[in-house]
């Protein structure tokens, strides 16, 4: 190791990093969950038990259990549950979606994490679980509470004026109070509103019912002595159940754990990833290492040294190289976590924090992990170390590959790949979620099949440059492509680290291109409207606003776009509703048999698959059975391609009222006489009272969101990645330095007979950038292929997706491989062409 100190060097950081990435997952995923932990416990502090009424809400599950439930939350069973024996007080919670708008009149924060609750003071005028540090708590409908980020993130004080919103028209009410709380919300970066009881029950649910109730025990109490009595009054067969303070901890905490373990999951599997490519490094280092020393390795053989002997001294460098760069990796792992805490908290200093968590599990895996993929991976070169002939002592140069040992190398690769391939093709054929299996289990030996045949690739692959180099670089370049091709083994060995990565980023963006355009043309094609009118939080809209947005000026067609639950032949489906007069004004339906014109009647449009799964064409009847478990016979007027924003069922919105008066309406379809203009769009939001929960997209709104989310996960996945990239740099810089120093006397030769230091950094240079040319053209290959398997199984689920190819990108990332070449041979090139000419001709 000390002889060799230099050239372990790339190793050690390859070795570094990838078991970084790995404690630093941990660190990161375990000061987190953590501090999540710490905070949501302190939530349920002051709850021993805690009734709450499922179908209090917004959500289709609670719309469905309130029209089943006789039974709500009121005062009456507030204070039946307050005159429990073992019950100190009882306080009735409202608990709902509500929005905050700045004083630009934009949303603050998050949909999801936007709530509302009921102020519920004491005797004393104070609500213990939102203490005010300004003001007071609202004690009527034109007043609110904010808690403390939120009024400083909007620049609110006291006396203010805050325009807020639920689902309904905005409230624009005086801010009393500024107040601070522990609830998970507000912990998580949300914005908490609170009410006076009658308001918050008025806005988030219906006046006079509770979401919940909250229990506090009397000393001498135990939780679960009073769950038992508060349960002992529940309505039976009524969606209202009880827990104790202690089960809601423990739920919130397995979820916490739950997301913690996925998030570690993800991480852990890119560190994963980096330690493959490092596995090609390591390996090519010993490999090469071994060649080096072959003189040395035979002249220990002559002298009585074993095998075994020579295998161990392999193996225990590996494994001092390994615990080594594992416990570095540990240190720089750990300020990985910390820097993870710190820029999450940054991006949202809401989020709870805690010291730096560092169990000995991180400990022990970061070490253990660094120490066997080092030793695994030099285990091959140890043995062959242990096969070098004592006779090799009295040669000097690399002892020659034998013939059988490729041909084997090139059956076992052969066998590998067309297993592989012959398990991606199977999948992709069936076009259905069933082949995703048999692509997954076919994409890994494929890889390795692949990465076995590298070096039978590599010989023609780069011949078909080497005129191309000789012509633009002339006698560097050629040598540049003989370098290249001279050893497949160590230039397979490096490209193949390069390939893993460009494998990656080229699978998932051609994956993320494909899934964008699909949802682009599956929504958007069949929308005709020229506004979309939703809440940010995709929740209902209020009855009242579809009849603002129609009256609205510049509108020439618009529809409520509703959704109920009923039973067709006895399956419970989703059925959207449109307004038949402007059904064919708002929306394209790609009919395959039948008509819109039966639409107004009544009659029911289904799509292929429901057609098929029912047995039904036009002029076929179904069964209905309505909310109130009545029956009917419903007409099929038409048949229509599966996929688009209609769903798989659509029935006029008058048929839908008749049986279900207040359904679900979570989008407004509008067509403007002038088609989408400024104007219009304006005047649809101030039509809505320029409520910050409601919003208004245009066709290309619409598609910039989706766009939007699958460039953030494609963004998200090359972050991801880009510790893979940097460890496949390393491998490159790792082999072209060693191999230098094994071409001392060939470059001073060189240097010798007139090519110039200038002309030896060309030739490094492009013999780099030639080994990540070729690596990354194998991985776009690769990665294009596994992408269009996945989106071949993919078909059922998204009628009409193609695999779509980014040409663009896809030639940028082979573009940036050759860059990576050139960027990684900067400090070898340097090396070589500062090499003295007489001492590098007397090397041996």
């Amino acid at each position: 190791m000390l002889a060799h100190k230099g050239r372990l060097l790339m190793t050690a950081l390859a070795i570094m990093l990838g078991t970084a990435f790995v404690a630093g997952t941990m660190v990161f995923t375990d000061t987190s969950g953590n501090a999540m932990k710490d905070s949501n416990s302190k939530s349920y502090s002051d709850i021993s038990v805690q009734i709450v009424d499922r179908a209090a809400g917004s959500s289709a599950s609670a719309r469905e259990n309130r029209e089943k439930s006789a039974a709500t939350l009121t005062d009456a069973t507030v204070q039946e549950f307050g005159a429990l024996p073992g019950a100190a007080s009882a306080r009735g919670v409202v608990s709902g979606f509500t929005g905050v708008a700045d004083r630009s009149g934009n949303l603050i924060g998050q949909a999801w994490s936007a709530k509302g609750a009921n102020f519920a003071p004491g005797r004393d005028g104070r609500d213990a679980r939102y203490p005010m540090v300004e003001g007071q708590g609202p004690q009527n409908d034109k007043e609110v509470a904010l808690d403390r980020r939120t009024a400083d993130k909007a620049g609110y004080r006291v006396g203010d004026t805050v325009r807020v919103a639920a689902n309904g028209p905005v409230i624009e009410a005086k801010l009393t109070g500024v107040f601070t709380t522990d609830d998970p919300v507000v912990n998580s970066g949300g914005t908490l509103t609170l009410f006076d009881r009658a308001t918050a029950q008025q806005i988030l649910l219906e006046p006079g019912r509770y979401s919940s109730v909250v229990l506090a025990a009397k000393p001498g109490t135990t939780e679960a002595a009073l769950l038992a009595q508060a349960q002992s009054k529940l309505p039976a067969g009524q969606p209202i159940d009880a827990e104790t303070g202690q089960q809601l901890k423990e739920h919130e905490q397995k979820m916490i754990t739950g997301v913690t373990e996925s998030m570690r999951t993800m991480l852990l599997a890119f560190a994963g990833i980096s330690l493959f490519v490092g596995t090609f490094i390591i390996a090519n280092t010993y490999t090469m290492l071994v060649a080096q020393r072959t003189r040395e390795l035979a002249m220990l053989r002559a002298i009585g040294a074993s095998r075994k002997q020579v295998t161990r001294s392999v193996l225990v460098e590996a494994l001092v190289t390994g615990a080594l760069s594992a416990a570095a990796g540990l240190l720089v792992g750990v300020g990985i976590g910390a820097g993870l805490q710190s820029l999450i908290h940054s991006l949202n200093d809401g989020l709870p924090t805690s010291p730096l968590v560092i169990k000995p599990m991180t400990v022990a895996v970061t070490l253990v992990v660094g120490v066997l993929v080092t030793v695994l991976s030099a285990l091959l070169p140890a043995v062959r170390a242990s096969r070098i002939a004592p006779v090799a002592a009295m040669s000097s140069g690399d002892q020659p590959t034998g013939q059988k040992s490729l041909v084997v190398r090139n059956t076992i690769g052969s066998l590998f790949a067309a297993g592989g391939l012959a398990l991606i093709g199977s999948g992709a054929s069936t076009g259905n979620d069933s082949g995703r299996l048999p692509v997954a289990l076919g994409a890994f030996p494929t890889l390795i099949g692949v990465f076995i045949l590298l070096p039978l690739l590599s010989r023609p692959v780069i011949a078909l440059i080497g005129p191309v180099l000789g012509k633009l670089a002339g006698t560097p370049g050629k040598l540049a492509r003989q370098n290249a091709v001279r050893n497949p083994r160590r230039t397979a060995a490096t490209a193949a680290a390069v390939t893993i990565g460009l494998t990656l980023v080229s699978g998932l963006t051609v994956i993320g291109t494909s899934v964008g355009d699909a949802l682009d043309r599956d929504i958007t094609s069949s929308m005709k409207a020229d506004y979309l009118v939703s809440t940010a939080n995709h929740m209902s809209l209020s009855p009242k606003v579809p009849a603002e947005v129609a009256k609205t000026a510049g509108v020439t067609a618009s529809s409520p776009l509703t959704t109920v639950r009923w039973e067709l032949n006895g399956t419970t489906k989703a059925i959207n509703g449109l307004n038949a007069d402007s059904f064919d004004k708002l929306v394209s339906v790609k009919l395959t048999s039948g008509s819109t014109a039966g639409f107004a009647q009544g009659q029911i449009l289904v799509d292929t698959d429901v057609a098929k799964k029912n047995n039904v064409t036009v002029g076929s009847t179904l069964t209905v059975t309505y909310p109130d478990d009545s029956t009917g016979q419903i007409t099929v007027g038409g048949v229509y391609e599966k996929g688009g924003m209609l769903g798989s069922v659509v029935l006029a919105n008058s048929e839908i009222v008749k049986h279900e008066p207040d359904p679900q309406t979570k989008e407004i379809l509008v067509k403007g006489t002038d088609g989408a203009t400024d104007s219009l769009k304006q005047a649809l939001k101030d039509a809505t009272g320029a409520n910050p929960v409601i919003e208004v997209k245009s066709k290309q709104d619409v598609r910039d969101d989706f766009s939007q989310t699958i460039t953030f996960v494609l963004n998200l996945m090359y972050g991801l990645l880009a510790m893979s990239v940097l460890v496949a740099i390393l491998g490159v810089i790792n082999t072209l330095a060693m191999s230098i120093f094994e071409r001392k006397r060939e470059i001073g030769m060189l240097r010798a007979i007139g090519l110039d230091r200038r002309g030896i950094k060309r030739m490094v240079h492009l013999e780099s950038m030639v080994i990540s040319l070729f690596g990354a053209g194998i991985g776009l290959l690769l990665g294009c292929l596994i992408a269009w398997a996945i989106n071949s199984t993919a078909m059922s689920r998204m009628p009409g997706m193609t695999t779509v190819f980014p040409y663009g990108q896809l030639l940028l990332f082979l573009a940036l491989a050759g860059v990576v070449g050139l960027v990684a041979a900067i400090w070898p090139a340097r090396r070589a062409a500062g090499l003295d000419i007489l001492e590098s001709i007397k090397t041996d």
